[in-house]
């Protein structure tokens, strides 16, 4: 997105270099809107800025050191590129700068001259700067005066939290963080003055207890430093998880006795070998969720522990016991085993099928007519009369009419020939309804 905001840098290229040696000269570190400015030779070629060739690291500078008594310091040790002491969004010092001389034969001189100098009561550090891609490489322990501690609740507050820590030496400053209504959160802050002192509080107070919880207390990290860390340490985990799948001696056991913990689980695998790890799987309220795993150090120790405790009876039920599976080849498993029961349940003619021989075969629409046309109707089943019912006893069970009409009505339905159609019968029907209808009503005019 462009804002055409103000990078805050600029060139201004002179015709004569002359001029631009008498404005580096007269200008650098001058004010403008109340910061200082730094001038310096452009470098277009950013492999001698980026090598860190010539370019040394100061800190625990006074906060009142301006960049110009930090460059008039080191100007006596060779030609500076660059001079800049690093400062917060309010431009007031961190307390420690760079800064970047022509060549590496100044900044070994400004080292050893500088390095543990009192510069306005304060001893400096000065060493080579080393970029943060490279920083930390190795096994090198890291010095540090910033403590981090947690899991103290509400036992400590600002004050005991110094005392606490302030036996292990001198404290430039202690803090615990709490929220808006001042209650506190339960982790806080300590920093020394020396870093042999945080070394050894680090030490000594790890794992320190507090009432019924558990002090840990570690270096101070930043948020991107300890974001780096949790990264790496999932990582690690998770190779180590698939290194396990991958050699087949990680085990999976279900149906596991609700008395079973992990001590009582590895008891129970432990004649078979190495366990490196035995865990039940637990809920919210740490109730077992009746399965667990068992790691092996080799796959013969595991294969032999599958073979001899599946199906054996441990506590009140009988374990099932495989090699365990990641998510995605047990779904996979799954849908194989699946596919296959399909099969089987829908015999050999499926097997011999396919796609195309499933799909049912596509009929060509029923045209459409713009009137409408009744359908013909099948062969209706129709009511026959048997030799028994034609008879006196059959005559007897017929049903009784309850006024002559509709004996007539009935005696000439009786009489319609068995094997007329539906159609034939309907019409049959009405002529005999109104030809009884119309002797009705000349009966009642006779009368």
């Amino acid at each position: 997105m462009v804002t055409r905001k103000s990078l805050g840098y600029a060139y201004v290229n002179f015709q004569n270099p002359h001029d631009a040696e008498t404005a580096l000269e007269n200008f650098n570190f001058d004010e403008i809107h109340g910061r200082p400015i730094r001038i310096m030779w452009s470098q277009r070629d950013p492999s001698l800025r980026k090598s860190g060739v010539g370019n040394i690291f100061i800190k625990n500078l006074a906060k009142d050191i301006e960049q110009k008594e930090l460059y008039d310091t080191f100007i006596a040790f060779g030609p500076i590129l660059s001079c800049k002491i690093a400062t917060d969004e309010n431009s007031k010092s961190k307390g420690h700068g760079f800064v970047h001389y022509e060549t590496e034969e100044g900044a070994n001189t400004a080292i050893d001259s500088v390095n543990d100098m009192i510069i306005k009561g304060k001893k400096v550090y000065v060493g080579r700067f080393i970029p943060k891609s490279q920083r930390n490489s190795g096994n090198t322990p890291q010095k540090f005066t910033n403590c981090y501690v947690k899991n103290f609740g509400d036992e400590l507050d600002t004050a005991k939290l110094e005392a606490l820590f302030g036996q292990y030496g001198e404290i430039t400053s202690a803090k615990v963080m709490s929220d808006i209504n001042d209650k506190s959160k339960g982790f806080g802050f300590v920093c020394f003055k020396e870093t042999e002192c945080a070394e050894v509080a680090v030490k000594q107070l790890n794992g320190h207890k507090l009432a019924d919880k558990t002090v840990y207390v570690a270096r101070a990290q930043k948020k991107e430093e300890r974001k780096e860390e949790l990264r790496q340490r999932f990582e690690k985990q998770r190779i180590e998880r698939t290194s396990r799948y991958a050699q087949g001696v990680n085990l999976y056991v279900k149906n596991l006795d609700d008395t079973l913990d992990d001590s009582k689980l590895r008891d129970a695998f432990k004649d078979f070998g190495n366990i490196t790890s035995a865990k039940v799987m637990t809920d919210s309220n740490s109730r077992s969720k009746g399965f667990g795993f068992v790691c092996f150090s080799s796959p013969e120790q595991a294969t032999k522990a599958v073979t001899e405790m599946n199906g054996k009876i441990v506590g009140t039920k009988p374990l099932y016991v495989a090699l365990a599976q990641r998510k995605e080849d047990r779904k996979s498993h799954l849908a194989t085993q699946y596919l296959q029961r399909i099969t089987q349940y829908r015999g050999p003619a499926l097997q011999s099928s396919n796609l195309s021989q499933l799909v049912a075969p596509q009929t060509a629409p029923t045209p459409m007519h713009p009137y409408y046309v009744q359908q013909q109707l099948p062969n209706q089943r129709y009511f026959t009369q048997t030799p028994f019912m034609q008879g006196a006893r059959g005559a007897a069970l017929m049903p009784q009419t309850r006024w002559p009409q509709q004996a007539n009505f009935a005696m000439q339905a009786r009489q319609m020939t068995p094997n007329m159609q539906l159609g034939q019968y309907q019409a049959a029907a009405a002529a005999s309804a109104t030809q009884n209808m119309g002797n009705l009503q000349q009966q009642q005019q006779q009368q």
